[in-house]
């Protein structure tokens, strides 16, 4: 009997892996910078087949492309000949009479290096970009190196990471091999394939156990300024944290976190922050930040990713749970989906001890600010629904500004209606009970299934209203309701090249300053022709130097109405930068800001509802 059984066994492993899709990833034999990629097919059925790259993948909300990133491509059928193929577009190759197609073969070429040149594309966001630093470090968001045919995606692939034996992989997958030249991986499916990022570096991580879960953090920091274990303290206190507030809405009992460095001498990249994925985060953030910057940016940033553990990742439209990477069509509901999450990763620092309810009020504040820089009539089911094409793509990242306040004027909302019974959380809490990560919602019913689950009809003329109409949130009613006042005060008029200077970054190679293509130029920037894409080298001669950089800025605060201005900048211009010279005359924003505050002497009804919003008590 026990040797019928391992026959069985061998004979079923074996069979496993004949109906998979293998695929080799050489990070061994790396040439001019780009990755060779192996992928071996299981017996085709058709006899025409179309072999795609993702266009977008899901937690993103752009049109990326990655098939732009691969060259070299050769298809073979079983007897080693290589067959013809069509060129459909960056992504998508097809094959006619392509019953014995056996493997393709290609070259991937990073994204990281390709992120300042917006002259053909808009630049990958890091953290679903692709690095690879021969040596250095390999970041495999695998959906820029893995492909997959029509109809073969729910077929399991076998992923074999050939390696440097002295490197470490960083992922939530488990190595099934005992070589130190190779890992191999067993995935269910293409989902999970895209669903599971690895990072290759020398060792440095660290593994423990937080909140009866299993974490591991690797961390790339190309000087060696940092270590996994800098970071370990700060976690641990934040998963905590985070497994308290959530209970029973996750059932993690792994994660893994993919913390990249950017240093001056590597990649310029300029797309901070992380990617959600069911059990991990890749992580991009520039090693010149201070460790207790980067402590408070982890806590806000990889708190916001685990939330997506909850949504959208375990509960979500059917345009999520059949997710087409090669036409994808979006959901409505990134007001939840992104903003309802961004909530979490904000209410449960308060309601935790994480920070003071000042804390969370100037966020809120902040939020409600930034908000004013995009159109408040669109409506956001609209929006979410067509985020992917103009007029509305440059409004997607309003989804963490306004899309925060939707759900956080949701939750009063339902804790005044349900006398501090019941509040966001708790609503989703009843949706991911109603449906989960195998059973999707019919994304034009969800405003019916949450009347359903919190027995509030009042719930539908909220999102009627302000999520699917064109009505602007009354921010200030809310708040009310929760003992909050806004004071308005006329700021000095302030000169910067757009309009919240808060948004500006640095490139550290140029030693310029650099803003985001969605920050909104001021009106004296709109004068002179500056473009978002401009990189600052002076003003009036005065250079940006990131040591003194407040000698800079307080030349700026200087310069009066009407003054005559010289702005220097580094333009894009095929492969170089030209320096060019913009000028014109000052023209200065006046801005009236309104602060929150909360208020010295609520109602006892005010302070009740606001110690159940704070507290998450009933």
């Amino acid at each position: 009997m026990k040797k019928l059984a391992l026959s069985a066994g061998i004979l079923a492993a074996f069979w496993a892996h004949a109906q998979s899709v293998k695929t080799t990833i050489d990070l061994v034999n790396v040439k001019d910078d780009k990755v060779a990629v192996t992928m071996e097919f299981p017996a085709m059925k058709s006899g025409d087949v179309k072999f795609h790259f993702p266009k977008t993948v899901p937690g993103t909300y752009s049109e990326d492309d990655y098939g732009r990133f691969i060259e070299g491509i050769k298809f073979y059928d079983r007897k080693g000949k290589e067959l013809a193929y069509t060129k459909v577009n960056d992504n998508t190759y097809a094959l006619k009479n392509a019953q014995g197609l056996s493997k393709v073969t290609y070259l991937v070429n990073d994204s990281f290096d390709d992120e300042m040149d917006t002259s053909k594309h808009k630049a990958v966001f890091s953290p679903s970009g692709t690095d690879i630093e021969e040596g250095k470090v390999y970041l495999i968001n695998t959906h820029g190196f893995i492909g997959y045919i029509d109809n073969m995606q729910d077929v399991p692939y076998q992923l074999v990471i050939q390696k440097p034996s002295d490197f470490y992989g960083t992922t939530a997958l488990v190595d099934q091999d005992q070589s130190d030249a190779t890992d191999t991986y067993t995935l269910a499916n293409y989902a999970k394939v895209t669903d599971s990022p690895l990072m290759y570096t020398k060792p440095d991580y660290i593994t423990f156990n937080a909140g009866g879960m299993d974490l591991v953090l690797g961390v790339y920091s190309p000087s060696g300024t940092y270590k996994a274990a800098d970071f370990k303290d700060n976690l641990e206190k934040m998963v905590v944290a985070q497994k308290k507030f959530l209970g029973d809405m996750n059932t993690n009992k792994k994660y893994a976190i993919m913390l990249y460095l950017a240093g001056p001498q590597g990649p310029q990249i300029k797309g901070f922050g992380a990617l959600e994925h069911h059990e991990s985060t890749s992580v991009v953030l520039p090693e010149m930040m201070p460790k207790d910057m980067i402590d408070k940016t982890l806590t806000d940033v990889v708190s916001h990713e685990f939330f997506h553990t909850v949504n959208p990742l375990k509960t979500h439209s059917e345009e999520i749970h059949y997710f087409d990477y090669a036409n994808p069509k979006m959901s409505q509901h990134l007001w939840m989906y992104e903003g309802g999450t961004e909530y979490f990763a904000n209410l449960f620092q308060i309601q935790e001890g994480l920070i003071d309810k000042n804390e969370f009020l100037k966020r809120m504040n902040e939020k409600i600010t930034n908000s004013k820089n995009y159109d408040d009539t669109m409506p956001f089911t609209v929006m979410s629904k067509n985020v992917l094409k103009e007029p509305y793509k440059d409004q997607y990242r309003n989804v963490y500004e306004k899309g925060t306040l939707l759900a956080m004027c949701m939750d009063i909302e339902l804790r005044k209606l349900s006398n501090g019974e019941m509040g966001y959380r708790d609503m989703i809490r009843k949706l991911s009970q109603r449906f989960g990560e195998n059973k999707p919602f019919k994304d034009d019913k969800l405003i019916d299934e949450l009347v359903t689950i919190t027995g509030y009809p009042q719930i539908k003329d909220f999102y009627n209203k302000y999520i699917a109409g064109s009505q602007p949130t009354p921010y200030q009613q809310y708040l009310s309701m929760v003992g909050v006042e806004v004071k308005k005060q006329e700021t000095p008029p302030v000169f910067w090249f757009i309009k919240d200077p808060n948004q500006t970054g640095y490139n550290e190679k140029n030693k310029t300053f650099i803003f985001d293509e969605n920050s909104p130029l001021s009106p004296f920037s709109k004068s002179i022709g500056f473009r978002i894409t401009d990189e600052v080298l002076a003003l009036d001669g005065k250079t940006v130097n990131i040591q003194n950089v407040q000698d800079f800025i307080n030349y700026s605060k200087t310069i009066k109405e009407g003054q005559p201005v010289t702005v220097t900048v580094l333009r894009k211009n095929g492969d170089k930068m030209d320096k060019i010279e913009l000028k014109g005359k000052a023209i200065l924003d006046k801005l009236t800001i309104e602060t929150l505050e909360w208020k010295a002497n609520p109602s006892p009804e005010e302070q009740k509802l606001r110690d159940q919003w704070l507290t998450g008590k009933k």
